[in-house]
């Protein structure tokens, strides 16, 4: 790296790019997997449906691993040019700004991946109706997936995608919704949308707790997945059982899933207002973990 390039790094790179595909398609598949609810009240199959969004979220959360091929690499490069320029304030200033915008791209992908995802969630719901028929006939996830390859599928799957009318939007009622379960879940997933990123964030902000920084990602993913467990997952299922036993209509999981995708994309749009914030208390809390004696 030539000095010239320390002091005006370059935002555009293959790992920034690398990083946001990866962060649009696994938050995008977040929003998918709100279809297997909708498909198990059409089936009458709730366990296998709920099953299958296991699988896919599990799925989603195993390629997120990934992003710590790109992501990491563009934290070491912001990482040491601050601390080789550490006696160049404007220069450490520009490199943490840099670093910043590149996260909050990453975290706008994840935001974009779940609008197109909702905007296909039709086609998630029958692929899903298709995966419960499939999978109860061949008794195999990897046989049912490998069916899924198939040309008359997939042609099948593809024209089962379409549009929602406005007439459809504005079908779906939010009255039929409990508050607390669109408030939560518009929470959990602002946290969830930044936890990685912020902690990378707070490691460039003071490279000396930049480790410890980093480790503390796991710890607010894990309070988001146990928030979810809590307050989102259990909501959600008991309004699927209760139309799996006409307690409620179709129309009215219908109404959840897509109030549930909604309110998960308003989550990471408010999430880069408390990005840099949150930034800031896990590199104090870093800081305070290294600094204190036990």
């Amino acid at each position: 790296m030539t000095p010239h390039s320390e002091l005006v790094p370059q935002l555009w790179s293959g790992r920034l790019l690398g990083a946001m595909l990866i962060t649009f398609v696994v938050q995008g598949i977040q929003i998918g997997a709100y279809a297997a609810r909708l498909a198990g009240v059409q089936t009458k199959r709730i366990a296998t449906s709920i099953s299958l969004f296991n699988l896919l979220v599990t799925t989603g959360r195993l390629a997120n691993l990934f992003m710590v091929f790109f992501v990491g690499p563009l934290s070491d490069q912001a990482g040491n040019a601050v601390t080789r320029l550490k006696a160049d304030p404007s220069a450490v200033a520009a490199w943490q700004s840099l670093f910043q915008l590149q996260l909050r791209l990453i975290v706008l992908a994840g935001t974009a991946g779940m609008i197109v995802f909702a905007l296909l969630l039709p086609m998630f719901t029958y692929l899903f109706r298709r995966g419960v028929r499939s999978f109860e006939s061949r008794g195999s996830v990897p046989g049912s997936l490998s069916r899924f390859f198939s040309p008359a599928v997939l042609r099948d799957v593809l024209r089962s995608q379409h549009l929602p009318t406005l007439a459809q939007i504005r079908s779906f009622d939010v009255r039929t919704i409990p508050r607390r379960l669109l408030i939560f879940n518009t929470v959990v997933m602002c946290v969830y949308a930044i936890g990685v990123q912020a902690s990378f964030l707070a490691s460039v902000l003071d490279v000396r707790v930049a480790r410890t920084a980093i480790s503390l990602s796991g710890v607010i993913n894990g309070v988001g997945t146990i928030a979810f467990t809590l307050f989102v997952d259990p909501t959600s299922s008991m309004i699927t059982d209760q139309a799996i036993h006409g307690k409620r209509t179709v129309e009215e999981v219908r109404s959840m899933v897509f109030y549930l995708a909604l309110t998960a994309i308003v989550g990471t749009l408010l999430s880069q207002l408390i990005f840099y914030p949150a930034a800031v208390i896990i590199e104090v809390v870093a800081r305070f973990a290294v600094h204190v004696h036990l």
